[in-house]
């Protein structure tokens, strides 16, 4: 790579302008989920164990039975109210802590379970009554390469809402300037205009991304909101065409200070055509920690950028 410094980058203010992020930010919230909420990596839900997460204010736990399926429902015992995330799960029913009371996987009275999906690489819920348009059979999903690749998910905590999530991810003018550690030669070669057709509403962005100091590898990449709370960058050309990073952005509920929190899962699905591909899945358990952690930095200094957002929006 030869990347300038940093001050002497190309400025890209000019180019990133409110009115067209804003435009592409209204037309993702307008695009329904369905209901469907990413409520954690696949991996998390474990077989045993009870996983337990608050989405959209309501408190839930997930599990899987004797056969892997994924099972969501309230996180309350409908006796006495004892939390359900550290239920111990037994012949695929959870078993409250406190009096033993078990829970099938059909629910009971005053305890029903909810419809849950379980795409391979992220668990989801479906919460019919956060009236955001008709229910949908499954959740809508961007591309992704067939055989699914290397998958690593990582989750970071923001004190925000969805939209500032997104709307960060609607700038791709940033990259090369927050994130010089791991972008150069950031390039947007196409923005949709203000006013697009559904098959212009995505932007297209040539960029290098940094491997240490000295080399990098050039892509093409395409960024499109498949709904409100989804942003998926899908890499169109060159080294790992196929690949994608799916950004999920899950509102969680106010923390102490009144402030919402949104939930940012974020799904790496790694691909390539190399013959040599499939020895990284030999490796899988010693790479998924690492791309996790490359994502959580990035998104150490994304999420101050949405949380910034949200803060201005917040005084206004």
């Amino acid at each position: 790579m030869q990347r300038p410094r940093w001050a002497e980058q190309q400025p890209t203010w000019a180019d990133a302008k409110p009115a067209l992020i804003g435009a592409a930010l209204q037309r993702a919230r307008e695009r329904s989920p369905g209901g469907w909420f990413v409520l954690a990596a696949s991996r998390e839900v474990r077989p045993g164990r009870a996983f337990g997460r608050v989405v959209a204010g309501q408190e839930l736990v997930a599990w899987r039975d004797g056969t892997g399926a994924l099972h969501v429902g309230p996180g309350a015992c409908p006796h006495l109210g004892a939390a359900l995330c550290d239920a111990p799960v037994h012949d695929g029913r959870l078993v409250c802590r406190w009096h033993g009371l078990a829970l099938e996987p059909g629910g009971r009275p005053g305890w029903r379970t909810l419809p849950a999906h379980d795409d391979g690489v992220l668990a989801w819920v479906r919460l019919d009554d956060t009236a955001e348009g008709p229910p949908a059979d499954a959740p809508v999903l961007g591309p992704r390469p067939a055989d699914q690749g290397l998958a690593a998910v990582a989750t970071v905590i923001g004190r925000c809402e969805p939209e500032d999530v997104i709307a960060n991810r609607l700038d791709p003018w940033h990259g090369a300037w927050l994130h010089p550690y791991s972008f150069t030669a950031l390039e947007v070669l196409s923005a949709p205009p203000i006013d697009c057709t559904a098959a212009e509403d995505r932007f297209l962005i040539e960029v290098t991304f940094a491997v240490g100091t000295r080399f990098g590898v050039p892509v093409r990449a395409e960024f499109s909101c498949p709904d409100a709370r989804t942003i998926t960058m899908q890499i169109v050309d060159g080294e790992g065409t196929g690949s994608v990073v799916e950004t999920h952005a899950t509102p969680l509920r106010p923390g102490p200070d009144g402030v919402p929190r949104t939930a940012v899962i974020e799904a790496v699905v790694a691909h390539s055509d190399r013959p040599g591909f499939g020895y990284t899945r030999r490796a899988a358990g010693a790479l998924r920690p690492l791309i996790g952690m490359a994502a959580r930095r990035l998104w150490r200094d994304d999420i101050a950028y949405a949380e910034r957002r949200y803060e201005l929006r917040a005084r206004s």
